[in-house]
């Protein structure tokens, strides 16, 4: 069977993906959701004329010209506005945030007055009308449409809902991602290998990535290579949105995944990827659930799930397709590429002029997660490229998980 180049299987995995259902959920959990809805202004900010600055609030006749002697008719603290109005020759004491009174047009800042009896003199003149005064809805004004649908929401956003007098706001709902690996050779972190075993490491790093992209994971453990013990794990996994299964994708006599979905009633849509590393990348569905299978190696699953998963979880979140392909100068030579799409781990640095450089490292293995964790790149290196020079452009994918 022909190898499926990359952007075909990356093609169909993503058919059909859409927004999942919307959920209201209270401000204070909404850091990291995805806005499903355009939000409005409920209100206006500020919602009245607000001074900016401590000082006096007046009319700007009275002090286009300085010095200039005003008697004090009140006090306007934040949240206590001053009920009366400002008349000729009169001033109210105001702080920051305070309303503006009717009658006043002008702030003076304290700096530029001295007040004693009842009395303020001003010194300095007004530079202009309005001065020292936020106009109502300066930022921005009831019914505005100021956060769309698909926005990631952090810090500034909800900090803006706030402001827009949201409580709570209609996000997506996190995809849920079962995930489960199997393999006899795996025991779980802490606990004691035999001669003949490893320690798991894929279940925990594709739950991580999960979070870091929004999804909801659902660690299912590590399953022996048995078939009923997979078909078990598959069916507890029935009502995710996706299911990442490593390891046992293959068709080698310990590898049952592909005879559980079988047995399951779910076709397999593709297996087999011009990849490297992840030629045994694995994908079926069953009605809306997504199922990848990643191959067992921890650096093909990572890599995998980076080329795969993450605009999967992007579709059904409804954000934006992520676009992170850049350019960057080859930092050592390579020789020309097989038919299979590379992923080259790869040491990352910036040239004077700010261009990105990336240097391949010299072991590709696919085991190896030191040297995945101390990359901070992928080179890509599509099918039959020709022999690369130092200098040459080539594509770059940042790491940020």
């Amino acid at each position: 069977m022909a190898l499926m180049p990359v952007e075909e299987a990356k093609a169909r995995v993503l058919k059909g993906a859409r927004a999942l259902p919307r959920e209201s959920v209270p401000l204070h959990h909404c850091a990291a959701r995805v806005l499903a809805a355009d939000v409005k202004a409920r209100r206006d900010q500020p919602p009245f004329p607000a001074s900016a600055m401590d000082g006096y609030a007046v009319r700007f006749a009275d002090v286009e010209k300085a010095p200039a002697r005003l008697r004090i008719i009140g006090t306007a603290p934040a949240g206590h506005g001053f009920k009366g109005t400002v008349g000729p020759g009169q001033a109210v004491r105001i702080f920051t945030g305070a309303p503006v009174p009717k009658g006043a047009d002008t702030v003076v800042i304290q700096e530029n007055a001295e007040a004693s009896d009842g009395q303020v003199s001003v010194t300095v003149p007004a530079q202009r009308l309005g001065q020292h005064i936020r106009r109502q809805a300066l930022d921005f004004a009831r019914g505005q449409s100021l956060l769309r649908q698909g926005t990631l929401l952090g810090a500034r956003e909800i900090g803006l809902a706030a402001a827009m007098n949201w409580p709570a706001l209609p996000v997506t709902r996190r995809p849920r991602v079962a995930i489960f690996t199997t393999g006899d050779e795996l025991v779980a972190p802490g606990r004691t290998p035999k001669a003949d075993q490893i320690v798991s490491s894929n279940s925990f790093a594709l739950a991580a990535f999960v979070r870091r992209y929004g999804g909801e994971p659902v660690d299912l453990g590590i399953i022996p290579d048995k078939l009923n013990a997979i078909s078990r794990a598959i069916r507890k996994a029935s009502g995710a949105d996706i299911l990442l299964t490593t390891g046992g994708a293959s068709v080698g006599d310990h590898d049952f995944v592909q005879a559980a979905l079988k047995v399951a009633g779910i076709k397999l849509d593709f297996w087999k990827i011009a990849l490297r590393p992840g030629k045994p990348l694995m994908f079926a569905r069953n009605g809306q659930r997504r199922i990848l299978g990643l191959p067992g190696n921890p650096v093909s699953a990572l890599v995998c799930a980076r080329i795969f998963l993450k605009p999967l979880i992007f579709a059904l979140l409804g954000r934006p397709a992520p676009d992170d392909v850049i350019k960057a100068r080859l930092g050592s030579p390579l020789p020309a590429n097989d038919l299979r799409q590379d992923y080259l781990r790869a040491e990352v640095s910036r040239g004077a002029d700010g261009s990105y450089w990336a240097a391949p490292f010299r072991v590709q293995d696919s085991s190896m997660q030191r040297a995945l964790t101390e990359a901070q790149g992928l080179i890509v290196r599509p099918p039959h490229a020709p022999e690369a020079r130092e200098g040459d452009l080539v594509d770059l994918i940042l790491m940020d998980f």
